[in-house]
């Protein structure tokens, strides 16, 4: 379904309102590239300042692939997903094994950490590729705009939306259409109280006109909340301290903890509690941990995935959030 007007309103309120992101003053696909990926699961004022960081430290994609594993991590630390950042770097591998930045669809969907949206947006902005990004900016603006009741996050929804946000799509203008749909949802079609009264798109709005703007778009229900219980001890002996690093399989694969048990906690005699209780968000976990600290004068026996440091060098080692909270309680 093509729609002029609804594309010529978004592009006209974009060229007047649109943010005014480093990202989107180059062409640069390394650039853009990792902006997309910073900005999965992040929101843009938490993302710029990490982009910012990356850049200076990292200024082409050939930098980046020769980065060691464990100072991608460093610099990621606080956006959590860490995923994400081992993605990059094996990404980054690829591009410069590749010889320089793919610029079809197909091939920039095939770097670790790129999906459907990821790669139409590089795509459409650094490349002028006809391909529509679908998120939940875009989902609550069409959905709203043209009344689809249809369950976001269920197959027949991405099947809908790509349909419509492709057929809306000016061919000339792809980046342009896909970063005005990111900002008309995040700065004025919102999830909570959109600003109807001031919408260009109000007259013509589905959602309005039928009262339903608070019940679109429609979402499938919520996966319940597990919640986890850690019990952390750091281990000190003679200025070195415990630390292990995480496995695959799990949350924060690949960063550095202390001593951890989950579940029943047995702990090691003449330890004191340092704070209790310490609740940590995540998708689709809470965790709620204690933090213990034993000065010893002899190392534990512990299982040979520990190594002791410093604890002078405990900043140069990558951890998680939670980690980094508790540690300030030291």
């Amino acid at each position: 379904m093509q729609d002029p007007r609804f594309t010529n309103v978004l592009l006209g309120w974009y060229a007047e309102f649109g943010r005014d992101l480093p990202w989107r003053r180059t062409r640069d696909p390394y650039a853009i590239w990792l902006s997309e990926i910073i900005l999965q699961q992040t929101r843009i004022v938490q993302g710029l300042a990490y982009w910012e960081r990356f850049m200076k430290r990292f200024p082409t994609v050939e930098l980046l692939a020769e980065a060691s594993e464990d100072e991608v991590l460093r610099l990621w630390q606080g956006l959590g997903y860490y995923s994400r950042g081992r993605n990059l770097l094996t990404a980054a591998r690829q591009i410069v094994a590749r010889g320089s930045f793919p610029d079809t669809l197909a091939e920039i969907r095939a770097l670790k950490g790129v999906g459907d949206y990821t790669a139409a947006a590089i795509g459409s902005i650094a490349f002028g590729i006809p391909a529509a990004v679908v998120d939940g900016n875009v989902y609550r603006v069409l959905s709203r705009f043209y009344g689809i009741a249809t369950p976001v996050g269920t197959t027949a929804a991405k099947k809908e939306f790509t349909a419509l946000a492709q057929a809306l799509l000016p061919q000339d203008r792809p980046g342009d259409f896909n970063q005005a749909m990111m900002d008309f949802g995040a700065m004025q079609c919102t999830p909570a109280s959109p600003l109807c009264l001031t919408c260009p798109l109000a007259a013509r709005c589905e959602a309005l006109r039928s009262g339903r703007t608070a019940l679109l778009p429609v979402k499938k229900p919520a996966v319940p909340l597990k919640t986890r219980r850690l019990h952390y001890v750091l281990l000190r002996c003679g200025g070195q301290v415990a630390m292990h690093r995480r496995g695959p399989g799990d949350i924060w694969q690949g960063l550095w903890e202390p001593y951890l048990e989950e579940g029943d906690f047995r702990g090691f005699p003449g330890m004191k509690l340092v704070k209790k209780d310490v609740r940590h968000q995540l998708t689709h976990r809470t965790l709620i941990a204690d933090f213990y600290l034993l000065d010893c004068n002899e190392r534990p026996s512990l299982t040979d995935d520990y190594i002791w440091i410093p604890e002078a060098e405990l900043d140069n080692y990558a951890k998680p959030r939670l980690v980094e909270i508790l540690l300030q309680y030291i």
